[in-house]
Order: structure tokens, then sequence, then C-alpha cells
């Protein structure tokens, strides 16, 4: 009986470190949603007693990144060392990226309606 539930965990396990593998984010995903997805399949293959280093899940993340964070990607590849960091913490300097991105786009557009009214 114990080994029948030892290969189950382990058919389990692969299963999860697949699909962590296969993980991409998607153009139209949000960076939270993603990173729920990706600690949920972390945290169950953990759960399973299986090891999985913090660095191999930053550098996972990192990989998996769309276009429009790529910059910062580039950026922390460069000046941070992946194996030290937590995922929580390149979660934060992602998320600290979109809201300047965010906050640059609406000066953007506010200016341009400006200098419209200003034309007028």
């Amino acid at each position: 009986m114990c080994q029948g539930v030892e290969r189950v965990e382990k058919a389990k396990v692969h299963t999860l470190r697949i699909e962590f593998e296969l993980m991409c984010m998607k153009d139209n995903e949000q960076l939270d949603h993603f990173y729920l997805t990706l600690n949920g399949l972390v945290t169950n293959i953990r759960a399973l007693s299986e090891e999985m280093k913090e660095a191999y899940v930053v550098k996972k993340l990192v990989r998996a990144m769309q276009t429009k964070l790529l910059q910062i990607v580039s950026t922390l590849e460069h000046f941070k060392n992946l194996e030290t960091l937590y995922v929580e913490e390149v979660v934060g300097y992602l998320k600290a990226h979109e809201e300047r991105m965010k906050g640059g786009e609406k000066g953007e557009s506010n200016g341009g309606q400006l200098m419209l009214t200003e034309e007028e």
C-alpha cells in the first residue's frame, strides 16, 4: 500500500514540475495572477516533500516574464544576484516597474491633451 501512495506522489510531482516548467506569462496576464499560479504550483510541489530551491523558482519567474517586463528583468539579472533573491522580492521589483510604467503612460496622455487645448 505504501509503495502505491509513493508512486502516486511521484507522478503528481512529475506532473506539477512539467506544468511549472511550461509556465509562461501571457501578454494580457496580470503579474499578480501569474505569481499566484506559479506560487501555487511551487507550494504543491513542496507539500509533496519535493525540494525546490528558491533560486530555481526565481530564475523560472524571470525567464517566464512577458515582453513588456524584459527591461526590468534584464536590470535585475545584471545588478542583483538571482541566487540570493526571494521570489517575493523579484515580484516587488516587477510590480514597482509596472506601476512606474502606468504612471508614465498617464502622464504622456495628459500632456498630449494639454497641448491640444493650448493649440485650440
